[in-house]
């Protein structure tokens, strides 16, 4: 990043300032830009020494973990690991089987086992006067009655002394097969209990050694890290930052807990306003550009300007332009020029399909004066229409077809169409450059700009897959017209992929966060093709671009 600052000497006459981001070509001083805001002596005692430590614990640190002892315990505890989980898993899928074994026999032996009060009955069975059994058979007898009970009792009890034995024996061969599934359950958890004490005595053999080693080379690591950070703290204070009225602070005290990033007060902003500040220049308009190749991540196009760094710049600038006269900072405002009503393409009692233009929000935006949208519209043209409406948005600068459920079945249908990917999309654009290609695939992940929202960045680590199929439809006036197949629908996708190396390397032509901004983007929503909730056949809306 490079910056510019024009400013006012004392005897009147303008001239400029120039400087640049961190180091240029491995400087810091390169004649004719402005210097580091450091003491440059300063630095140059500490660093040299300071250095050399960190990089001596990181050689131990290095060397520590690629000691052979060390390789050959991970590699030997982790094939123990791996093995323990096998045999374990092995050893949980056969007791279940057999579990599921004893249940179904359990279950069997419950349902024939006969009743201890009444052997040789079934256990849902009932003596006459017990449990369902009708009221009046228990009521005691008297008299004659009586004794003539007593004696058939008498009677049936010697008929039946020859049949109860089988009975008997066959309630005892129950209950000892009912133990011996018990004993069988028992046995199956101290098998459990002794594989899992043979893999205790096991590890005991390797992750002793394997934790002394460890613990050895983490603390290594935070003695570094300790050192890193004394070092740094260290550095910081070398800085010096100056406001307007001529107040100095130390880096450190402008940032929250005293922890500047890395690369704090480097870049060309604070560069050149301390700069003016110490020679009695008066600042009057400072811009700063990117130029050359984009970073890694992306989010910079050679020749555009950008506006200063959140992370680093953010808490340094304020306290800097004290005593100036500050415009407001610029912000954003949708044009006022949105049609006045919506362009209809299709409404049914399901559905309505709208052209969104180019400058409208799909919702409200966060500021009061960010009201008017595709939604509020919709709210008021449908006033019956129940659930979110929307089923999708377009960004701010993009037009084209926009889908809207009028009610919340609807809703939910489409946008399961949408999450599983079964929604065919097709846009139009005009992106900077001819492109040699004919058509490609473009994948890689995308995360926000955490520094500069809205912007979205490349990020292999932390962002979100992100896939795009784009055709080649024209090549004209140094420019190429481009059809591009979203598979995945992250934030500024197709603005992302056109102007990443990664991608096409060419932004989007009007892009005003990842281009050099224009009359509008020229970025069209040309056709889109999903199953009808309604009737569930498959439809297709068009609708061409204006450019």
């Amino acid at each position: 990043m490079f910056g510019v600052l024009v400013v006012r000497r004392p005897d009147g006459r303008v001239g400029f300032l120039r400087a640049f981001s961190g180091m240029l070509a491995g400087r810091w001083d390169i004649e004719g830009f402005v210097p580091p805001l450091f003491d440059r002596e300063a630095r140059a005692r500490l660093e040299p020494e300071g250095e050399a430590t960190v990089k001596a614990l990181l050689a131990r640190s290095e060397a520590l973990g690629s000691e052979p002892e060390l390789i050959a315990l991970r590699a030997a505890h982790e094939a123990q690991s791996a093995r323990h989980a096998a045999e374990l898993s092995a050893l949980r899928e056969r007791h279940e089987a057999r579990r599921k074994q004893r249940h179904a026999r359990r279950a069997e032996l419950t349902r024939t086992r006969p009743s201890p009060e009444h052997p040789g009955v079934p256990m849902d069975s009932h003596p006459p006067g017990e449990r369902g059994g009708p009221a009046d058979s228990a009521r005691p007898l008297a008299g004659p009655a009586r004794d003539e009970t007593a004696a058939r009792e008498r009677r049936g009890s010697a008929d039946s002394m020859d049949t109860t034995a089988p009975d008997t024996r066959d309630e005892a061969a129950q209950r000892a097969a009912l133990h011996a599934l018990d004993q069988e359950s028992r046995g199956d958890k101290a098998e459990r209990r002794r594989l899992e004490a043979t893999h205790a005595e096991e590890r005991q053999r390797i992750e002793p050694q394997l934790a002394r080693r460890e613990r050895r080379l983490r603390a290594l690591e935070r003695l570094r890290h300790m050192v890193s950070r004394a070092l740094m703290r260290r550095i910081h204070d070398t800085y010096a930052i100056t406001s307007a009225r001529g107040e100095r602070r130390l880096l450190r005290a402008l940032y929250e807990r005293g922890q500047p990033p890395s690369g704090a007060a480097d870049c060309a902003a604070p560069k050149l306003l301390a700069y003016a500040h110490a020679h009695g220049l008066r600042p009057i308009a400072l811009a700063e550009f990117w130029w050359g190749a984009p970073p890694p991540a992306g989010g910079r196009v050679s020749g555009a300007y950008y506006a200063a760094c959140r992370d680093k710049c953010g808490p340094l600038l304020p306290f800097m332009l004290e005593g100036l006269q500050v415009s407001p900072p610029r912000t954003f405002v949708p044009p006022p020029a949105a049609p006045g009503a919506l362009t209809v393409l299709f409404e049914d009692p399901w559905l309505v399909v709208i052209d969104k233009p180019h400058g409208l929000l799909s919702v409200p935006g966060r500021e009061e004066s960010l009201t008017d949208s595709v939604l509020t519209r919709l709210r008021a043209r449908h006033p019956e229409a129940t659930g979110p409406l929307l089923v999708h948005r377009l960004d701010l600068d993009t037009s084209g077809l926009l889908v809207a459920a009028r009610d919340s079945r609807t809703h939910a249908a489409l946008q399961s169409q949408f999450v599983h990917r079964e929604v065919r999309k097709r846009y139009v654009a005009w992106v900077e450059g001819l492109i040699q290609e004919d058509q490609g695939r473009i994948d890689f992940p995308m995360r926000v700009d955490l520094n500069d929202r809205p912007r979205q960045i490349h990020d292999t680590v932390h962002g979100k897959p992100a896939v795009t199929e784009w055709r080649v439809l024209e090549r004209r006036d140094g420019r190429t017209r481009v059809a591009f197949f979203p598979l995945t629908g992250r934030t500024h996708q197709l603005r992302v992929h056109a102007s990443h190396p990664l991608g096409l390397g060419a932004p989007i032509v009007g892009d005003r966060l990842y281009g050099r901004g224009g009359a509008r983007l020229m970025l069209h929503a040309e056709s889109l093709t999903l199953q009808h909730p309604g009737t569930g056949a498959g439809i297709t809306f068009d609708c061409p671009a204006p450019f």
